[in-house]
């Protein structure tokens, strides 16, 4: 069973919107602190290969390169469309308590994989957003967890606005990137890494990746929110772009893609499968600081 925390940290009274990173950190000059409040989180707890839990999460499914030549066909909890196959499933929860999304190769030049989804059914707007993850490893791989605005189904992207908590790509795998996407800002225009030291390796244990989402601003961090490595304002866009992360609530994505422009295709060196584990989602509320 899964130690469950009800807060993470304290926040001293500057807050998330006023805070810089060092002056989050412990030691600092500020004394008067408030504790999180946890307002939204899933543990997947649950019996050994259970479906993730239907009242947070839905599927993206399908082939056709998704916009960035990827090579797999996203599969959901129990699809027998092929190539997907429910006894060789490409997400669970496991007994564990472990969310699993897996990549697979059924076949040579055949991939399989999953992509869950939020959207209609949990979202979220500003406080502070993290998840605990364990990254698949190998060249080709491609994990990620990141958000989208609820208005894609009428503005479309990037109109909606994107923020990529975390993501990573199997030939840089100590290295996790954080950006941000909107109309005027695509691409690699704004984003930042963060490196592990010492050539440790995301996919050997879990890390935390989150973001310290308050209005007209956005900060990335990875094991610690006082280790911010990114921080984002509207005065970061180029010009006339739009900034679109104060206007309605963001949903999450978790998924693993094989291939794809980014990361390139699996080579001879790849071993399949592979697997994302999460062991859990959270949203905490922005702090109400002391009078």
């Amino acid at each position: 069973m899964k130690w469950i925390r009800q807060t993470s940290y304290m926040l001293i009274s500057c807050g998330i919107a006023a805070c810089g990173a060092g002056s989050m950190q412990a030691g600092g000059n500020s004394t008067s602190v408030t504790q999180e409040t946890l307002i939204w989180s899933d543990e997947f707890t649950g019996t050994a290969e259970s479906a993730p839990n239907p009242a947070n999460w839905t599927y993206d499914t399908g082939a056709g390169g998704w916009g960035n030549n990827e090579l797999e066909t996203y599969c959901g909890y129990g699809s027998n469309s092929r190539p997907c196959n429910p006894r060789n499933p490409n997400t669970y929860v496991g007994g564990d308590g472990y969310l699993h999304i897996v990549a697979r190769q059924p076949s040579p030049g055949v991939y399989t994989s999953a992509r869950l989804k939020s959207q209609g059914l949990q979202s979220f707007k500003y406080g502070r957003i993290e998840a605990s993850i364990r990254m698949p490893k190998g060249q080709g791989m491609w994990p990620a967890f990141w958000m989208l605005g609820d208005n894609i189904a009428s503005v479309g992207w990037p109109s909606c606005g994107e923020m990529d908590i975390m993501e990573s790509i199997g030939s840089k795998p100590s290295t996790n990137y954080g950006s941000i996407h909107g109309t005027g800002f695509t691409g690699t225009l704004l984003g930042a890494p963060d490196d592990l030291p010492n050539g440790t390796k995301f996919g050997d244990a879990f890390h935390s990746f989150g973001i310290l989402w308050s209005p007209q601003l956005i900060k990335f961090y990875v094991d610690n929110p006082a280790n911010v490595y990114a921080t984002y304002t509207p005065s970061s866009l180029p010009k006339d772009a739009v900034w679109p992360f104060d206007g309605q609530k963001f949903f999450f994505i978790l998924n693993v893609a094989v291939g794809g422009s980014w990361p390139g295709s699996p080579d001879s060196t790849t071993v399949f499968p592979q697997e994302m584990l999460v062991d859990y989602v959270r949203v905490y509320a922005e702090p109400r600081l002391p009078a």
